[in-house]
């Protein structure tokens, strides 16, 4: 699988950016699709899923502010943050887990750094 993230840049405090992740080489329209995001010193964390259907969950941290969404057609999923806080700042990822997985691929390509000041 190949997971191209992009769209990361530097926002002021209550900001808003769009993330978008190009999937290659997995059956995309029945995976799930996931954004993570690892801050420095911190473990890697789930941010939102989405599944094949267009059905979304969210970690609490982010719910009300972050939207995931997906094309299909495009292979892309994205991810539209608004209202940013400086603790939002990370390395974002993508990633996907198709139906014949049970986990997420091992590649998580190379992500987009999001800064939010304050």
């Amino acid at each position: 699988v190949q997971l191209q993230a992009s769209g990361g840049g530097l926002v002021q405090a209550g900001g808003s950016l769009r993330l978008s992740c190009v999937a290659s080489g997995t059956s995309f329209s029945v995976s799930i699709m996931g954004w993570f995001r690892q801050a420095p010193g911190k473990q890697r964390e789930l941010v939102a899923t989405i599944t094949g259907g267009g059905s979304g969950n969210y970690a609490d941290s982010v719910k009300g502010r972050f939207t995931i969404s997906r094309d299909n057609a495009k292979r892309t999923v994205y991810l539209q943050m608004n209202n940013l806080k400086p603790e939002d700042t990370a390395v974002y990822y993508c990633n996907a887990r198709p139906p014949y997985r049970g986990d997420w691929f091992a590649d998580w390509g190379q992500g987009t750094l999001v800064t939010v000041s304050s």
